[in-house]
C-alpha cells in the first residue's frame, strides 16, 4: 500500500465495534467462569453471590464507561492512559501507564487465544491436550492477519464478533424462556437469601453501544449459570456446559462454542491495534526503539505487531495456556492505567474548570477511586500471582530513561553546532588489509590509486615465515610502487595484529591531520548460498574496526559471474 492511502485504512462505526470491542464483548465467555472458580472455594451454597458480584460489575462497567468517554473527547488524536498520565500528573506517571499497557495488551492477546482454545477443546474434548499448540497456532495466524493490514483483519473480524453476540442472545433467551416455561427442575440452583468522523462522536458511540451490550451479555450468562446450577470444570468451560443445558448437544451448541472461539481467538486483535501505536506514542517521546514508529508495506506499524505476537506465545508457553493463571495479571494491567488516566482527568477538570466541570470530575474521580480499589483487591488477594507487576515497573521505568537519555545523548552530539569545529582534514592514507595476489586486491588497488591519496599502504597478516617471504618476493615484481607491510602472527590471529597497526598508523596521521581509510577487498558470489563457503574475513575485520574513533572503514567489492 502506498503512504497516501493510510486515511483509508480508517474504520467507520460498524468495523470499529467488531475490531474494538471484541476484547471487552469476548470477556463474558470466561468472565462468569473466573467467578465461579473464586466462589467455589466457598462452597456451592456460595454461588448466589454472582448475582450482586454481577451488579457490582455492571455498575463499574457504567462508571468506567461513562469517565473514558470525557478522554475520548479531550483526546481525540488518542494517546489514551499514557498521554492523560503524562500530561496531567507527570512523565513517571505516564510512563507507568504506558508499561502497564504495553503488558497487557500482550495479556489481551494470551488471554484471548488461551480462552478460545479452551472453547475449542471444550466442544472436542480429544483436542484438549493440544490446547498450548492451537493457542500458539492461532497467535501465529493472526499476527499474520495484522500484518495484513486493519481494514483487512476488520473485515474478517466483523462476522465472528456480530456472530457471537446473536450465539449468546440465542442462548440466553432460550435459557430464560426454559425457565419462564417451568423446563429447568428447581433443585438445580441454590436458594437465594431474602436480599469515520466525527471520530470523537464516532469513538463515543462505539463505546456506549460495546458497553451496553457487554453489560446484557455478561448478565444474562451469570444469570443462566446460577439459575442452572453450573460448576467450573478443568476440562469444559462454564459457557459451554449452559450451552448444553439449553441446547443439548445439537447445531445450536456447535453455533454457539463455534461463535464463541472465534471471537476469543480474534479478540487478540484488540491488543494487534492498540499495542502498535502506543509502541509509536512512546517511541516518539524517546522510551521505546525507535523501529516502532516505521509503517509496513501494508501500512501497519510491522514490528510491533511481529513483537507482540512473539511475546504473546512466550507468555502462552510459560503459563501453559491456563486462562485463570493469566486473568490476575490482565486485570492488574487493565485497572493500574485506568486509575492513573482517570486521576490524571481529575486533576484536568479541577485546574482548567471548563463548563460543566464538576460533573466530569465527579465522573472521572469515581473512576479512578472505583479503579484503584479494584487494583488494591487484586494485589492484596492475589498478591501470589501479581507480585511480579511490582518488580516490572520500577524495571521498565528504568529502561524507558535509560533509552530516553540515550537518545538525548545522540541528538545532542549530532546536532550540528557553531561552537564545535570540525578539524580539516589535511590528506588520506589508505590502507588495504590483503590475503593473497588476486583480482579482488587488484580490483581494490586501482580504485585506490584513483583517489587523491598521499600513501597507499597494503597490509598482510601471515603465519608462516617461508610464506612471509615468497608473498613479499612477488609483491614487489607484481606492484612494485604501492608499499607492502607484512605482519607475522604468531598465535595465528588475524585481526589482533591488524588492528594494532591501524592503530600505529592513525596515531601518527593525526598529528598531521591526515585521514585513515581501511579499504577491505571483498568478492561477492554469484549466489547467495556460496558465501557460507567461505570465512567471510572481510566482514569481521569490517566488525572490528567500525569501533575504531578516527578510522573510515569502506568496502570494494567484486563480483564473481559464475
Amino acid at each position: 500500500l502506498r503512504s497516501a492511502e493510510a486515511g483509508e485504512q480508517k474504520l467507520h462505526k460498524r468495523k470499529a465495534l467488531a475490531i474494538l470491542s471484541s476484547d471487552a464483548l469476548s470477556s463474558v465467555a470466561y468472565g462468569p467462569e473466573q467467578i465461579l472458580i473464586v466462589l467455589v472455594t466457598a462452597g456451592t451454597a456460595a454461588f448466589w453471590y454472582s448475582i450482586p458480584i454481577a451488579v457490582g460489575v455492571l455498575f463499574l462497567l457504567m462508571i468506567l464507561i461513562s469517565s473514558y468517554r470525557q478522554i475520548i473527547y479531550a483526546y481525540p488524536n488518542g494517546g489514551g492512559a499514557y498521554l492523560v498520565s503524562k500530561n496531567n500528573l507527570s512523565v513517571n506517571f505516564g510512563l507507568v501507564a504506558g508499561g502497564s499497557l504495553l503488558v497487557d495488551y500482550i495479556l489481551t492477546v494470551a488471554v484471548s487465544v488461551s480462552a478460545g482454545s479452551d472453547a475449542i477443546t471444550s466442544a472436542i474434548p480429544v483436542l484438549h491436550s493440544y490446547k498450548v499448540e492451537i493457542a500458539v497456532l492461532f497467535v501465529v495466524l493472526i499476527t499474520i492477519l495484522n500484518l495484513r493490514g486493519i481494514t483487512e483483519s476488520a473485515s474478517i473480524l466483523a462476522y465472528p464478533v456480530y456472530l457471537f453476540v446473536f450465539a449468546l442472545f440465542l442462548l440466553i433467551g432460550t435459557g430464560i424462556f426454559k425457565i419462564l416455561t417451568g423446563q429447568v427442575p428447581a433443585d438445580l440452583h441454590t436458594s437465594i437469601p431474602n436480599f469515520k468522523e466525527p471520530a470523537p462522536t464516532n469513538a463515543s458511540k462505539t463505546l456506549v453501544i460495546m458497553g451496553c451490550l457487554l453489560g446484557a451479555l455478561f448478565s444474562g450468562i451469570v444469570f443462566l449459570a446460577f439459575y442452572y446450577g453450573i460448576s467450573p470444570m478443568n476440562e469444559v468451560t462454564v459457557l459451554s456446559q449452559i450451552g448444553e443445558d439449553v441446547f443439548g448437544r445439537n447445531i445450536f451448541y456447535y453455533f454457539l462454542q463455534g461463535t464463541t472461539a472465534l471471537i476469543l481467538i480474534l479478540a487478540a486483535n484488540t491488543g494487534y491495534t492498540a499495542f502498535p501505536l502506543l509502541a509509536v506514542n512512546l517511541a516518539k517521546d524517546k522510551y521505546i526503539p525507535r523501529m516502532f514508529t516505521v509503517r509496513g508495506d501494508r501500512l501497519g506499524y510491522s514490528n510491533g505487531i511481529i513483537i507482540l505476537g512473539f511475546l504473546s506465545i512466550v507468555l502462552i508457553l510459560v503459563f501453559k495456556g491456563q486462562t485463570e493463571q493469566l486473568i490476575p495479571l490482565y486485570a492488574v494491567g487493565v485497572f493500574i492505567p485506568f486509575t492513573l488516566s482517570q486521576s490524571g482527568m481529575t486533576l484536568k477538570w479541577f485546574r482548567e474548570r471548563p463548563i460543566g466541570w464538576i460533573q466530569k470530575l465527579v465522573i472521572n474521580a469515581s473512576g479512578a477511586l472505583i479503579s484503584f480499589v479494584v487494583t488494591m483487591i487484586f494485589f492484596i488477594t492475589k498478591f501470589t500471582q501479581v507480585w511480579s507487576v511490582l518488580v516490572f515497573l520500577p524495571v521498565i521505568i528504568f529502561v524507558f530513561h535509560k533509552i530516553h537519555k540515550h537518545y538525548e545523548g545522540v541528538g545532542e552530539q549530532l546536532r550540528i553546532s557553531n561552537e564545535v569545529k570540525n578539524i580539516s582534514i589535511e590528506g588520506n592514507i589508505i590502507i588495504v588489509p590483503v590475503a593473497g595476489i588476486t583480482r579482488v586486491v587488484e580490483n581494490t588497488l586501482n580504485y585506490a590509486k584513483s583517489l587523491s591519496a598521499q600513501q597507499i599502504i597494503a597490509v598482510r597478516v601471515s603465519f608462516d615465515r617461508e610464506d612471509e617471504k615468497k608473498f613479499v618476493q612477488k609483491w614487489k615484481e607484481w606492484q612494485p610502487e604501492i608499499r607492502l607491510v607484512s605482519l607475522h602472527s604468531q598465535y595465528r590471529s588475524l585481526i589482533q595484529p591488524l588492528t594494532k597497526f591501524v592503530d600505529i598508523v592513525e596515531h601518527k596521521a593525526s598529528e598531521s591531520n591526515y585521514q585513515v581509510t581501511v579499504m577491505i577487498p571483498q568478492f561477492i558470489p554469484k549466489k547467495g548460498w556460496h558465501n557460507i563457503l567461505h570465512n567471510q574475513s572481510s566482514l569481521l575485520i569490517r566488525a572490528f574496526l567500525l569501533y575504531k574513533r578516527n578510522v573510515v572503514i569502506t568496502t570494494v567489492p567484486y563480483h564473481l559471474i559464475k
